[in-house]
């Protein structure tokens, strides 16, 4: 079973939120958000997070941590702030040696919707569906399980097409060898 861990990052709200899957089915680990004191300066909520992610890694040992990518909005320093704590995530998972995913929200609520356009709700209420809860969660948190629930899906056709791949190659090569022999009789 391998574990994927999606974060949505931010400088005021981190969400995470990890899935288990075997390839075939997706299962919620945990999933929640890292909030340090927004009476803090920036510099100190940064160095919280960090810790922070550094004990998830250790508690939950991801395969893979799946990570949204930075999008440029309207406000400059905000763009700046999520970068800070995206950076904060990537140097985090690379420490624990995992792997690390990226997608762009669009293609997330695509994967999970089949829109790109949909609300957040939209998409909390399918992916609970899908992993069979109940309830909502804060906003940061289900972005981030989307994250990690996308990936895992997407993990589940890799494995479906590479149990395939040895058929298909075998019988192109087979093909191959046909045609090679007719022509060399």
């Amino acid at each position: 079973m391998k574990v994927v861990l999606g974060i949505d990052p931010g400088s005021l709200f981190t969400g995470f939120g990890a899935v288990r899957t075997d390839g075939q089915r997706v299962e919620l680990v945990s999933c929640g958000i890292i909030a340090p004191p927004a009476t803090l300066p920036f510099n100190e909520r940064i160095g919280i997070i960090s810790e922070e992610f550094d004990v998830l890694l250790e508690k939950l040992r991801p395969d893979v941590t799946v990570i949204e990518k930075v999008f440029l909005g309207k406000n400059a320093d905000s763009a700046f702030k999520l970068g800070h704590a995206r950076g904060v995530a990537v140097a985090a998972a690379v420490r624990s040696g995992c792997a690390i995913a990226e997608y762009a929200a669009r293609a997330v609520k695509k994967g999970i919707t089949g829109s790109g356009a949909s609300s957040k709700e939209q998409v909390q209420l399918i992916l609970f569906a899908a992993l069979g809860l109940k309830g909502r969660a804060q906003a940061d948190a289900s972005d981030a399980l989307a994250l990690a629930f996308y990936h895992a899906r997407n993990l589940e056709v890799q494995t479906h097409v590479a149990r395939q791949r040895p058929v298909t190659q075998k019988s192109k090569l087979s093909k191959t060898r046909q045609k090679a022999e007719l022509e060399g009789q």
